[in-house]
């Protein structure tokens, strides 16, 4: 019995050493953590246990049987994090470059069944060259194997993806089917193809970094949700974003112990300019109306006119959708519309209800964005909130003009409270474009044209630019002063935390692509 333990104990210690202390070493003078280290700092103290650690690859081509390493690449398991229950993978780069092969791939699917079975989240730790070329066609049905199992967990259980080191290839497909993707500035990279085949093919000259890189996808493809400083900063992320989720679709959204006191904001009757066309940072009516620190910006620096991101509500996970009318004016465009798209969606998914702050002039114009499908591309925005049958509120803080107003989240497509600040302006355009248009005969033939304009403006702007015609007709529920929105809001979701919608039988809908 003692030599089988000892032989026990020696195989673990194998699998514990990853690739070998050389390489080990090379990972730290890269800035990188381990894959055990990643796990260690995720999860709860003692809290993981591992699922695989002696499974090796079956591959026998190119000389492969001389080289085995217990775990293949990768480690997979479950524990806490701040006590709930989480399965994680973390790719070894020490073992052939964290390289994808057969076996690698089952391990990942295992904890992957595992989760849809249990109802738990699902964080990977990418670290990877991608396929393992020497298995060939084995490693990309691995590859298959997981996008397959992504999907089906879409919905399911949120899953959140951290890129810790390279993905490239057929590796940053299973990220882009997960809910979230974290970064690490300077050492990690996303792309299908990389530099070399790029100069090849199209004859640019670009660096990993400037190519896919973590300020490349937080800026302009908006491929990744969060770009982190560092690794630790990054799983600290990691641990706030799922504070907010539950842990599967049939489980309300979390909450933490909060009591009601005095709930007013008197500093939100201050925020808002005497100029309509002067730009105010809508973050600042976020952090007064939500719970004091509690608000998680997601995408921040991707289309940056539309805000978007978690925060509680005395002490209620909510979801937060904001037009930014510091950026752009606020106006959707294409960025916008499905970043905001895709975030109503994954709250929708989980149970978490969803406040609306709507400051919009409407949608860009140009050939540039008509162009490149901003019909089809604002109408993800609009279909997201039709579908969503969470809780839904939504606060006119200035603009609601034109078909921008219906899209944010109106009455008319299924919103479930609406209430307007006395600046809300609810109208099909500005008032001077409204003047010039209705009122065309009558300053054509003013004496003095501009004088009448401005007299014409002013009356549409008293007949229209205000909240009270949609009050109305009930399409506004309430007038508001802007320092009683947070006890509105309280009171809304409370009243509506058993909300339940029926919609029609379907397989899907089919969201406009």
């Amino acid at each position: 019995m003692d030599n089988k333990i000892k032989l026990l104990k020696q195989k673990q210690a194998e699998a514990l050493l990853g690739g070998g202390q050389v390489r080990i070493d090379s990972q730290h003078k890269k800035g990188k953590l381990t894959a055990r280290e990643r796990l260690h700092f995720l999860m709860d103290e003692g809290s993981f246990q591992e699922i695989g650690m002696l499974v090796t690859h079956r591959s026998i081509d190119f000389g492969m049987e001389k080289e085995n390493y217990p775990g293949d690449g990768v480690i997979t398991g479950y524990g806490t994090i701040n006590g709930r229950l989480v399965y994680a993978y973390s790719q070894d780069f020490t073992v052939f470059g964290g390289s994808l092969s057969e076996t690698h791939a089952e391990k990942i699917c295992k904890i992957m069944d595992l989760a849809i079975k249990n109802g738990a989240p699902v964080v990977g730790l990418n670290d990877s060259g991608g396929a393992r070329i020497q298995e060939g066609v084995n490693s990309l049905g691995g590859y298959a194997d997981i996008f397959y199992r992504n999907t089906m967990a879409s919905g399911v259980v949120p899953q959140i993806s951290a890129i810790m080191g390279p993905c490239a290839g057929g590796a940053v497909y299973s990220p882009a089917i997960t809910d979230f993707i974290l970064m690490v500035e300077n050492t990690s990279y996303m792309f299908v193809t990389g530099p070399n085949v790029v100069k090849t093919v199209t004859h640019e000259i670009v660096t990993s970094e400037e190519l896919g890189g973590a300020t490349t996808h937080a800026t302009k493809s908006g491929v990744t949700h969060f770009a982190c400083p560092n690794e630790i900063a990054a799983i600290q992320h990691i641990k706030q974003l799922l504070s907010y989720m539950p842990q599967n679709c049939e489980d309300k959204a979390p909450s933490v112990a909060y009591d009601i006191q005095n709930e007013t904001r008197p500093v939100l009757n201050t925020i808002m300019p005497e100029n309509a066309s002067q730009p105010y940072d809508v973050r600042e009516i976020i952090n007064e109306v939500i719970d004091a620190d509690t608000f998680l910006e997601v995408h921040k620096d991707f289309a940056e006119n539309i805000v978007v991101g978690f925060g509680r509500l005395a002490g209620r996970s909510i979801g937060i959708v904001a037009n930014q009318p510091a950026f752009l004016a606020g106006v959707l465009d294409i960025h916008s519309s499905t970043k905001g798209a895709r975030f109503v969606r994954f709250c929708d998914s989980f149970n978490i209800p969803l406040l609306v702050f709507e400051d919009v002039p409407g949608f860009l114009p140009g050939t540039d964005q008509e162009w490149n499908a901003i019909i089809t591309n604002g109408a993800k925005l609009l279909y997201a909130f039709c579908e969503a049958t969470v809780p839904r509120i939504t606060v006119i803080t200035r603009k609601a003009y034109g078909g921008a107003y219906d899209v944010m989240n109106s009455k008319h497509i299924g919103a479930d409270m609406n209430f307007a600040w006395p600046t809300a302006e609810i109208a099909v355009m500005g008032a001077k474009g409204a003047a010039e248009i209705i009122f065309k005969r009558e300053i054509n033939a003013a004496e003095n044209k501009e004088a009448k304009w401005k007299e014409m403006e002013q009356l549409y702007s008293e007949t229209f630019a205000n909240p009270y015609r949609a009050a109305e007709r009930g399409f506004v529920d309430e007038v508001i002063l802007p320092e009683d929105t947070r006890v509105k809001l309280i009171h809304a979701f409370k009243m509506l935390e058993n909300k339940v919608v029926n919609n029609p039988r379907k397989k899907h809908g089919n969201i406009p692509l």
